[in-house]
């Protein structure tokens, strides 16, 4: 079941680290802005109308460069293009923020959204670099991820839901089972999972969302984005597992570019491949593949790097690959964790515990939540049962 104390601890947490990286954001910012008024003061007065009207531009200019050496050039022109829509909530709030702290100012102005992003940011960039010292990756630690994968695993497969249903090709559901596909990533980031979009047009969201899936994911636009999203539906897990599954050795997975700790994580990877290999073939992989797929797929519709129909289609051929590879929503799930654990066994992130459990709880919710509370998605729409439409990814 769903620890929701747990949750509301580590959004909580979450929360107040953002809130501490805004407070050092505005600190720099009056810092700068200090700067600015001690450089200003030190020149002599204008002579005269027109000097004074030249300096204020002056002034001006130097201000839009520091709120870009806080912003970026990303986040300075979403400002700008919501110029109205902040002014319109600034002035709405300045009364009752004037004496505020910055948490409060911010938990103001933004809501419970600032407690949203921060829980978000935390997942959505795959970087718990928590302050506790996590354990050495040794044969025991493996053993014991391994119990836990298989027990989570387990403990989905009781899990009942409705039976599959087919789906005709231009059944509308399809859209709405394609949105699903990224429940999981979803459900743990607070996502809206209605629509498209993951969540409301603020400015502040749009600029971490863009920068964490520049960082997390090296994806710098459209370009990127495609390249990624095509590599996921036609490669990814599959091709890799297949790779360390095939392999006779570790040392078969190896070249000269690679130090000891690529070398370890191939190690640990191609132990878990051989551990499984005779019971679940690469196809197992595909949840892994395209429930990451989907999201990227919804953030970049959400960044403006895709159009909603391009999302629209993208989705609907990640659907047909999900339902030729898996038979039902405990399947994919059990696929996410599976993937995800060789995730972290390459990455050698032995925090990997804590991430399986994570990810059984935001599956169980969709399974088995309750509509009032924003849960139970993939109860209400049952898994396609249909032969593969034929598509290309190109």
């Amino acid at each position: 079941m769903v620890d929701i104390n747990e949750i509301r601890k580590r959004a909580q947490q979450a929360s107040e680290r953002a809130s501490e990286a805004m407070k050092k954001t505005f600190e720099k910012s009056e810092e700068l802005v200090r700067n600015l008024e001690i450089s200003s003061s030190e020149k002599e007065a204008p002579a005269s109308a027109a000097e004074a009207e030249e300096q204020i531009h002056a002034n001006a200019e130097r201000q839009v460069e520091i709120l870009g050496q806080i912003l970026g050039a990303d986040g300075l022109a979403q400002m700008a293009a919501s110029e109205e829509l902040l002014q319109k909530m600034v002035n709405e709030k300045v009364a009752e923020t004037a004496a505020s702290t910055t948490e409060n100012l911010m938990g103001q102005l933004f809501g419970e959204d600032m407690g949203i992003l921060a829980a978000a940011l935390e997942t959505l960039e795959m970087e718990d670099a928590g302050e506790e010292e996590e354990p050495a990756f040794n044969l025991e630690l493996e053993e014991a991820l391994y119990t836990a994968l298989e027990e989570a695993m387990a403990r989905l497969e009781a899990i009942p839901e409705p039976e599959p249903i087919p789906y005709q090709k231009n059944d509308a559901r399809w859209e709405r089972f394609g949105i699903l596909l990224s429940g999981i990533l979803s459900t743990l980031n607070n996502h809206n999972l209605y629509s498209m979009d993951v969540e409301e047009h603020i400015p502040v969201m749009e600029q971490k969302i863009v920068s964490l899936v520049r960082r997390s994911w090296g994806i710098n636009g459209r370009s990127d984005l495609l390249d990624m999203i095509r590599y996921l539906a036609q490669e990814g897990y599959i091709l890799r597992y297949q790779l360390y599954s095939e392999a006779s050795s570790p040392e078969e997975l190896m070249d000269e570019t690679m130090d000891e700790d690529d070398c370890e994580s191939a190690r640990r990877a191609w132990r878990f491949a051989q551990r499984y290999k005779s019971q679940y073939a690469p196809g197992f992989m595909a949840g892994w593949d395209i429930g990451r797929a989907a999201m990227l797929t919804r953030w970049g519709c959400y960044l403006g790097w895709l159009t909603e129909s391009e999302a629209v289609g993208i989705l609907w051929e990640l659907s047909q690959k999900a339902a030729e590879e898996l038979h039902s929503w405990r399947e994919f799930a059990q696929s996410y964790l599976f993937g995800g654990l060789m995730w972290k066994l390459l990455c050698g992130d032995s925090s990997a515990g804590s991430y399986l459990g994570y990810l059984a709880d935001a599956a169980t919710d969709l399974l088995t939540g309750k509509a009032e509370q924003d849960g139970g998605q993939w109860r209400e729409c049952p898994w396609p049962a249909q032969r593969k439409i034929g598509f290309t990814f190109s």
